[in-house]
């Protein structure tokens, strides 16, 4: 990877400061750099420009993976400073194009908060149907990109180029690898959950304040320089947190975007997916008794019906309705698991199956569909089927999807559910208020979660439920308990399987996402297998929620009953996870206050190393325990990195001096743990 540099810097022309202490200098060409008590921060390239572009763009791709292609282009690059100055307490910088049309003004004040952050705005003039606004930021030798949402394959994006828009994660990930199946195949960055934020190693961060498809080119095309494209025409909105460190970012940027409420208590106890009626969820909570596993959460996908799906595995009817002969009294069943311990989660998604009589008809009749232009329902394809969207910026299309949350709770009893999906919505969709497509899909995830956190809020104002949910983007924090990290498959594929969670669950908690789960073992594809199957549970008791999904191919599928090693090996993990479980309340009351994830980047422990910065496939469970699970099949051994200082070996007992990277053994059943400065005699004790 090329290394950014500072070659073509010029002194500053202008200084100036703010009255929250943030230094404003400006150089000959209009570049804008901030800092604060000589740290720097934020810096527009003083050796590239703004650039604003106009252009006529295509999209194609149905399944929630678009590509996107431009014609007719023409490039306004805005070199050159007309002026710089003080303002009452902001500081604007007016730019023009040095060969022709174009002009450009840059204003910087205090953020909201202005102790903790400083706003940049872009807006271009004298350009017609501007398409989109490119900013040039400044790459040094020490720049680094952590974060930008979830993302799958590490944590560090310079050198890389990418888009950020809501999408499917894709299946397999990357062409030709893994299980492809149909136009499904993303690549390393197509993701759920995209933010246009980033937090730089050396204790500052920026969030673009949009909702429009963003694309960065991080260093790739010019080492020297990050660029950052928004798509649409409205002036570009950057917030910069000051820091000074990393922690300090991630509270700031809750403070200004929101964090969410910690789950319940509940929540720390082991999640078991069951499926298959009423008999055969009741057999396993009767199951999970008898062979002592400590499960206090149950949760049911298929209590709507059950199909096929086209590559012949298990899928569920997308309604907000119980199927009647797989669960007839839904709600007597939900109170049996409660009397026996167990709380009750179910399953729920945004589409409208035309084939099913229980929605679209009737919200097709009453107008609170997503349309074509000229006003009919747009029906679309979804995973499997065909199917529709409510429209979300129509009140009445709310309320009547509430509605059937409402029932969910309060005739059925539910404690909450899996919110899936979010990322479907066409790039072409009309919807009531009007508003643009492009610039409204981004915002689905949030409208979505928006709807069962207000029916929650109102029926359980005390927060005893749980909702988890995979897409997301800015602002989601602050309505969202729970995310899950995907459908991985179910494999140790590099690209999308195992070893992806671990990344995705470190980007989102530097992006504000404290509370993670994933599925044991995978979702897509497999069959799974007993390896994967111990190893992903060894994962999973070391996360703040432990839960099980029986995945694509059910029937299938390695379980945790599947023959008596596995089940001594998922007791034993499960009772770990219960050990740890006061742990991680205590970390989820100290994210509800600062939004410093549970599972954490090393870099964040431990700011002062600058080898922590590079892991991306290990984690801290809070600042104490250090977690470096096996994701490679067949490997009984891994090398670990241990920062500086004292660690204990978790099953060993053993002390090693940090600093260095290690060798360790690491058979099923001892994934790499080591305690920080004292042995964890209670965790080896486990049996």
């Amino acid at each position: 990877m090329a290394a950014c540099s500072d070659a073509g810097r010029s002194e500053p022309q202008r200084a100036f400061v703010l009255s929250n202490g943030t230094s404003v200098d400006v150089a000959p060409n209009g570049g804008v750099a901030l800092s604060r008590d000589g740290r720097p921060l934020l810096a527009t390239s003083d050796v590239a420009s703004v650039v604003a572009r106009r252009f006529t763009e295509t999209f194609r791709g149905q399944a929630a993976i678009w590509s996107f292609q431009r014609s007719g282009e023409e490039a306004f690059a805005i070199d050159r400073l007309v002026s710089a100055a003080q303002s009452g307490d902001a500081v604007v910088v007016e730019l023009a194009a040095s060969g022709g049309a174009g002009r450009a003004r840059v204003t910087v004040a205090p953020g909201e908060d202005a102790a903790a952050t400083t706003r940049v705005r872009v807006e271009i003039e004298d350009v017609d149907d501007v398409g989109s606004i490119a900013l040039p930021v400044r790459c040094d030798a020490e720049s680094s990109f952590h974060a930008f949402g979830e993302q799958y394959h590490h944590t560090d994006h310079r050198g890389e180029s990418f888009r950020l828009l809501v999408t499917e994660q894709g299946i397999g990930r990357v062409p030709g690898v893994g299980e492809p199946q149909f136009f499904l195949n993303g690549d390393e960055h197509t993701t759920y959950f995209p933010m246009p934020y980033w937090l730089d190693a050396r204790g500052w961060g920026a969030l673009l304040g949009t909702s429009r498809r963003v694309d960065v080119d991080l260093g790739k095309s010019d080492p020297a320089v990050a660029w950052l494209e928004v798509n649409g025409p409205e002036p570009v909105d950057v917030t910069v947190f000051h820091g000074p460190t990393m922690p300090d970012v991630i509270r700031q940027l809750g403070d200004v975007v929101g964090r969410p409420t910690p789950p319940p208590a509940w929540a720390y106890e082991l999640w078991i997916a069951s499926q298959g009626g009423r008999d055969k969820v009741l057999e396993e909570a009767s199951a999970l008794r008898a062979a002592d596993i400590p499960a206090g959460v149950l949760w049911v996908q298929d209590w709507t019906g059950i199909r096929r799906n086209l590559d012949g595995g298990f899928g569920v009817q997308y309604r907000w309705a119980p199927d009647s002969e797989l669960y007839p009294d839904i709600g007597g069943m939900v109170a049996d698991l409660r009397a026996q311990g167990f709380r009750f989660l179910a399953y729920a998604n945004p589409f409208v199956d035309p084939k099913l009589p229980d929605h679209f008809a009737d919200m097709a009749a009453q107008g609170l569909l997503i349309t074509h232009e000229d006003g009919t329902p747009y029906v679309h394809f979804a995973p499997n089927l065909e199917s529709s969207h409510p429209d979300l910026t129509n009140p009445a299309a709310r309320d009547y999807v509430k509605s059937f949350f409402r029932k969910m709770v309060v005739d059925y009893g539910f404690d909450g559910w899996m919110a899936d999906f979010g990322e479907w919505l066409p790039l072409d969709a009309r919807f009531a208020d009007r508003s643009d497509p492009l610039a409204r899909h981004n915002l689905y995830p949030l409208e979505w979660h928006t709807l069962w956190r207000e029916v929650m809020d109102e029926l359980r104002p005390d927060g005893d439920f749980v909702v988890f949910a995979r897409s997301g983007y800015t602002g989601v924090q602050r309505v969202s308990q729970v995310h899950w990290v995907g459908d991985q498959e179910a494999n140790f594929s590099p690209y999308d399987g195992l070893p992806t969670v671990v990344p995705a669950m470190l980007s989102l908690g530097l992006s504000g996402v404290p509370f993670v789960t994933h599925d044991i073992a995978g979702f897509s594809g497999g069959p799974s297998t007993k390896e994967l199957f111990l190893r992903w549970t060894e994962l999973g008791a070391f996360t703040p929620i432990m839960r099980t999904h029986e995945g694509g191919k059910k029937f299938e599928n390695w379980s945790w009953e599947t023959d008596a090693e596995t089940t001594a090996h998922f007791r034993r993990f499960a009772r770990i996870h219960q050990v740890l479980a006061p742990e991680m309340r205590a970390l989820a009351d100290e994210a509800a206050r600062t939004s410093l994830p549970i599972v954490r980047h090393l870099m964040l422990v431990f700011p002062e190393d600058p080898q922590s910065r590079a892991v991306s496939d290990q984690f801290m469970l809070g600042d104490a325990l250090l977690v470096a699970p096996v994701v490679a099949e067949g490997a009984v051994t891994r090398s670990v990195y241990l920062p500086p200082g004292t660690w204990f070996d978790v099953w060993a007992g053993d002390r090693l001096e940090g600093g260095r990277a290690v060798e360790v053994a690491a058979p099923i059943g001892r994934p790499p743990v080591f305690s920080r400065g004292s042995d964890r005699a209670d965790l080896r004790a486990v049996e």
